[in-house]
């Protein structure tokens, strides 16, 4: 049987004979197979610009081949595909450095550790501020820069003419500037928090203010030779911002604003206000007895030597009755959170504050039979500041915030 141009399988080669059959056998008017690859085979060489290997022959008969001008094709379409998805090429790196440094410092916010380690810092910084300012006294050093803001007339720095006198009082000063960076640190971490909470801000920028006012102060304590009354409101203001930076560290720990849930009854809360004003009435007793005292923070020959009108002896009678008052205070409040069974928290610090009590009453009582060693006196103050933190952890024990659940946020929120 003879096999026609039309039967031959898809791809393959016809022989000579093959191909004279088909031509015979075909109908006029249609064109043969050599005749349609020849024509094919040309417009492909045409159409590919002189690409070759197009075409190939086997024996007598041509092959027509024309997947190498759709590969071409694709090749070409992949291409401009992959260069429009080719990200722009990056800035350089001197621009992209501070345009990202901005961004990412926009974007920072507080973590929960560094908003309580920064609250917890100024609480220190103000602590450390009060033992610094003591030595300062008691080594009568308070007059080695005698002028402010700068330690002499002609220079901002202490002079060897000065001493280490000079030194301890300007190393005190500079001690400002380490406050001002604990309580700067404050207040950025709590302006970064989010959600943002108006109290924190508000305590820490009040914690600055205190700053500047302490500053201030300390200015007019030299300027008008360590008269008393500034050297006791010097001491008493470091000691409103130790309360206020106690109160800040506590409300960073809190999980929100919201009004406190008492966790006394109402009268022992009470007791803890009478409390409050009784430590603070000693604290101050305690400066009258230092500004009636020896420990004026002038050395022999400074103008500054001016102390309260008042005798030692009945200062510190005052300041005893003081403390009596407060134990008993503290003893009262003990037992009626024990008998209204309070929890365990307000009882430790209340257990606490009374132990602080009792080694401040140690440390006054040996002080004074010694005749005011200057270490034994500075531990003393020493143990004011913290007995006064301790008065305002029993005062803010008494209330807790607790964390407010999801689901109620949620619905809050809507």
């Amino acid at each position: 049987m003879t096999q026609t141009a039309g039967d031959a399988p898809a791809g393959s080669t016809l022989s000579d004979d093959q191909v004279e059959a088909a031509g015979s056998a075909a109908p006029a008017g249609e064109a043969t197979v050599p005749a349609q690859a020849e024509r094919a085979s040309a417009d492909s060489a045409a159409a590919t610009s002189g690409t070759t290997g197009t075409t190939g022959t086997t024996g007598t008969t041509g092959t027509l081949s024309t997947a190498a001008a759709p590969a071409d094709l694709a090749t070409d379409l992949a291409t401009a595909a992959a260069a429009a998805a080719r990200p722009a090429s990056p800035a350089p790196a001197n621009l992209k450095a501070p345009a990202n440094l901005l961004a990412r410092a926009i974007a920072w916010r507080t973590t929960p550790a560094i908003l309580t380690w920064t609250c917890f810092a100024a609480l220190v910084a103000n602590i450390g501020i009060i033992v610094t300012g003591g030595a300062v006294r008691l080594t009568d050093s308070g007059l080695g820069c005698p002028t402010w803001p700068t330690c002499t007339d002609g220079s901002l720095v202490p002079t060897s003419r000065l001493g280490a006198y000079g030194v301890v009082e300007f190393t005190n000063r500079m001690l400002t500037f380490a406050v001002s960076v604990a309580v700067g640190a404050a207040i950025i971490a709590c302006m970064r928090w989010h959600p943002r909470r108006a109290v924190l801000n508000k305590l820490s920028w009040t914690l600055f203010v205190g700053v500047v006012v302490q500053a201030v102060i300390g200015g007019i304590s030299v300027r008008t030779h360590l008269a008393p009354i500034w050297v006791s409101l010097h001491m008493l203001v470091s000691l409103g911002m130790v309360a206020l930076s106690y109160v800040l560290w506590v409300r960073s720990r809190e999980p929100n604003d919201a009004a406190p849930t008492p966790t006394v009854q109402p009268v022992l809360r009470q007791l803890g206000y009478v409390l409050t004003a009784g430590v603070g009435a000693l604290l101050i007793a305690g400066t009258i007895v230092t500004g009636s005292g020896p420990h004026s923070g002038a050395k022999l020959g400074d103008p500054g030597n001016k102390r309260f009108p008042l005798s030692p002896a009945n200062a510190t009678q005052l300041h005893a009755d003081l403390v009596f008052l407060v134990v008993g205070l503290t003893v009262a409040l003990w037992f009626g959170l024990k008998a209204t069974g309070a929890g365990p928290r307000v009882l430790t610090a209340v257990r606490d504050l009374f132990l602080l009590l009792m080694a401040q009453g140690v440390i006054g009582y040996v002080q004074y039979f010694t005749h005011l060693p200057v270490l034994l006196v500075g531990i003393h103050m020493f143990g004011a500041a913290i007995v006064w933190a301790g008065t305002w952890r029993v005062l803010l024990a008494m209330r807790e915030r607790k964390a407010v659940p999801a689901a109620t946020a949620a619905a809050s929120a809507a």
